[in-house]
């Protein structure tokens, strides 16, 4: 099982089509998508720093805004199958389909360690991707990704979450960070002729070589 995080800025980007339609070819049984927040989450922080009010309200809001992704994706790619709860993806993959998840189960009536802004939709697809005992987790970003840096650099650049990097220590899987225009490197990887060593930013210590 593979997650695959796609960064809200996409949403407007004529790339978000053809990573959609790629995962749903080839990543039928294997691919999770995990939809960023992009213009509807800054939406949600224009109105938090008009309006004031606390972190709790902005998180699930935020989570609305990554539901209203989904639903885009879905509208632009209905080969991908919509699902609520993360214990059902498995079952979808089983079925040979490419899931897209709804993370409307992430809404919280108090505030816990994932409720404000440091904890963004990274975050989300990192903690989805142990939940499920994910074989990868990949993140498509728009923004210039210097393939060297590591995860904590990426970090320190603002490319993902600040506290990323640490949380993803224990992850017992690999983690790639992704431009826009590496299609074909998501279809190397998906199809294993890739060379796993120039793409990953995090390998767990019993994969490395």
């Amino acid at each position: 099982m593979w997650v695959v995080k796609i960064g809200g800025s996409l949403c407007d980007d004529p790339a978000l089509p053809r990573w959609l339609e790629l995962l749903a070819r080839i990543g039928g049984g294997r691919a999770v998508i995990v939809g960023g927040g992009g213009g509807f989450a800054d939406q949600v922080r224009r109105a938090q720093a008009r309006w004031r009010f606390d972190d709790l309200a902005a998180h699930n809001m935020a989570v609305l805004a990554m539901t209203q992704t989904a639903y885009q994706m879905q509208a632009l790619n209905p080969a991908l199958q919509l699902v609520e709860r993360s214990a059902d993806i498995p079952q979808l993959l089983r079925r040979g389909k490419t899931a897209l998840w709804l993370p409307l189960e992430l809404r919280r009536e108090r505030m816990d360690a994932r409720t404000h802004w440091g904890a963004s939709s990274d975050t989300i697809a990192l903690d989805l991707a142990k939940r499920l005992n994910a074989e990868q987790l990949l993140i498509v970003k728009s923004c210039a990704i210097d393939p060297k840096l590591s995860l904590r650099q990426l970090g320190e650049a603002g490319v993902i979450d600040a506290q990323f990097a640490e949380l993803a220590s224990d992850a017992a899987f690999p983690i790639a960070v992704l431009h826009k225009s590496q299609l074909t490197t998501l279809s190397e990887l998906l199809l294993g002729s890739a060379e796993y060593h120039k793409v990953y930013a995090h390998t767990p210590m019993a994969q490395q070589v």
